[in-house]
């Protein structure tokens, strides 16, 4: 009760899983927190819709974007944005060496027209014959949209529907996400400066989470924490994380509210 909520907490969110360094087998842990992703809004009762995706030959993604739509979506996720590491021997290693491998998550709030306003001077829009895999209209026509915010050149791209008047509309949403959040980010930022300590939501460079195979562990920098059950994480159960990073969250708050 002490600490003002989150305006933000109750929005849906858009999430974004980018393959960092480590090539195809950072592609193929994008996929794997992809999949984790999905498990873990299936538990909530939670509805994904995917808005833009590169998949990999291998089943991996150098990126996806993607939707999710529910009850507090943000106020559950928002701590998963930074760059996730894993340590795992990859499938295509014969010799049994252990890779390290990265991938970012940011996850944007989808906020509402009368949070955000753009002057529809300031976009270009461009159309373009979708890729990958999505059935027989991929290629026929140009339904793909990419929307660019001249003033910013903050770019969003939306593919995976079949009608340009719905790819335009989902690529907007995203786009006016990013706008929000690069506000957001700015305050946040201007916050923890005052606080001088902060949880971490929203930084895409900042490392919060590795993920051991040999060791089973799953362990979170920000709060120390790990967690010995590597399979039962990536099948969604992260509940006992999420909730830790919240309390984390509170904890430093009303610390910086004595201060």
């Amino acid at each position: 009760m002490l600490i003002p909520k989150d305006p933000d907490d109750d929005k849906n969110i858009i999430c974004e899983i980018r393959a960092g360094a480590g090539g195809e087998e950072a592609a193929l842990f994008a996929g794997t927190l992809f999949r984790m992703y999905n498990m873990y809004a299936e538990t909530k009762h939670w509805k994904i819709d995917i808005l833009n995706e590169n998949e990999t030959g291998l089943g991996g993604y150098k990126e996806v974007t993607f939707m999710v739509t529910g009850k507090g979506v943000y106020s559950r996720l928002k701590f998963e944005s930074g760059v996730h590491r894993v340590q795992r021997v990859p499938d295509t290693e014969s010799s049994g060496r252990i890779h390290t491998s990265t991938a970012t998550v940011a996850v944007l709030p989808v906020v509402e027209d009368v949070e955000i306003e753009i002057n529809p001077a300031d976009i270009k829009m461009e159309v373009y014959r979708a890729s990958g895999a999505g059935g027989q209209h991929v290629n026929k026509t140009s339904s793909a949209v990419r929307l660019i915010h001249i003033p910013t050149g903050v770019v969003a791209e939306c593919q995976t529907e079949r009608s340009q008047t719905q790819n335009r509309e989902y690529a907007m949403r995203l786009l006016k996400s990013r706008l929000y959040n690069i506000e957001k980010e700015k305050r946040d930022a201007e916050l923890a400066n005052e606080r001088k300590s902060q949880v971490g939501t929203g930084d895409r460079s900042e490392k919060i989470r590795t993920y051991n195979y040999p060791q089973g562990r799953i362990t979170d920098h920000r709060i120390g924490l790990s967690i010995y059950q590597m399979e039962n994480f990536l099948n969604g159960n992260l509940d006992e994380m999420i909730d830790s990073l919240i309390a984390a969250d509170r904890a430093e708050k009303l610390k910086g509210g004595e201060e």
